[in-house]
């Protein structure tokens, strides 16, 4: 019977520390506390590694920031990096020093030798640079020659020249070109004594035809007069100029009045205003200004008589 009690104690005793333990285990769980020697072991070792793991991270993330090695493997990769560099430093060093001493030990023959060399290379690289500008302004100057073509006009001139020529006599004509300021114009320059009969030439000639006047005026050019006439042919829709050169001291000139009713104004204007006379002109006044102005306003040397005018 004593034997059952203390057998009935003992596991009521070892129930009882069972049940302690597991309270005491649930209560590490919750607070975070360790209870037995396993346990605490086990936590030491896990504080451990993680103490660790942290130092090496902390580690790595210094050596990022400053560039040194921290692994041995980085280490031995940062050590074969190093050698490869001091290697290559090396061999150049060895190169350079190779070729200096090369250069030393070329004979003054040799030296002289490249040197011309170098001095050929040179002068044929100008040559060629020189010959490529000849030929580019060559190449800029035929294209400008071919770029001006004759005038569609230049036949026409030649005709006018020609009968002009043919029935007044050579000395009629001072010059004549094509005007190409003007929709290149045929333009010719009469003498003063010809001027009148060359006018009356290109009117009543059948050929010509120049029975229309669309203008006339004058120019003070300070070395000379000029009388400028832009004629027109309605029977063969051509456009001819003609010009006379007259003294500046006494500019007079043969009016072409008689010839074209259209230039009766424009000869009055240009007496007006240039103070240039067209003998036998009908009615040869001052057109815009009094009788008693003072002077000729498009004169380039005209001075105003009276400055608050």
């Amino acid at each position: 019977m004593s034997d059952e009690l203390d057998l009935a104690k003992k596991k009521a005793a070892a129930a009882a520390k069972a049940k302690a333990a597991a309270l005491a285990k649930q209560k590490a769980k919750e607070t975070g506390e360790v209870t037995s020697e396993e346990d605490k072991e086990l936590a030491k070792k896990k504080a451990t590694a993680a103490a660790k793991a942290k130092a090496a991270a902390l580690a790595k993330q210094k050596a990022k920031e400053t560039g040194e090695a921290t692994s041995e493997e980085d280490k031995e990769l940062a050590k074969k990096k190093a050698v490869a560099v001091a290697k290559a430093k090396g061999a150049a060093a060895a190169k350079a020093k190779m070729s200096a001493q090369s250069q030393e030990n070329k004979s003054e023959d040799e030296l002289a030798k490249e040197k011309a060399k170098a001095i050929a290379i040179a002068k044929a690289k100008a040559a060629a640079a020189a010959k490529a500008k000849a030929a580019n302004v060559e190449g800029v100057t035929q294209l400008d020659e071919t770029a001006v073509k004759p005038s569609r006009n230049q036949p026409l001139l030649n005709t006018y020249v020609k009968v002009i020529g043919d029935h007044l006599g050579d000395q009629a004509l001072e010059d004549a070109y094509i005007n190409g300021l003007s929709k290149d114009v045929p333009t010719l320059i009469a003498t003063k004594d010809s001027y009148f009969k060359v006018a009356q030439y290109l009117k009543f000639n059948e050929q010509l035809s120049f029975d229309y006047l669309s203008e006339l005026h004058g120019s003070d050019f300070e070395t000379h007069m000029e009388i400028y006439l832009h004629l027109y042919s309605y029977k063969n829709k051509q456009s001819v100029a003609l010009k006379v050169k007259i003294d500046r001291d006494q500019p007079e000139i043969q009016t072409v009045q008689p010839l074209w009713e259209g230039a009766n104004w424009p000869e009055r204007e240009a007496f007006d205003l240039l103070g240039i006379k067209f003998s036998g002109h009908p009615k040869l006044e001052r057109i815009m200004l009094p009788d008693d102005w003072v002077g000729y306003p498009l004169r380039k040397d005209y001075e105003p008589y009276d400055v608050e005018v």
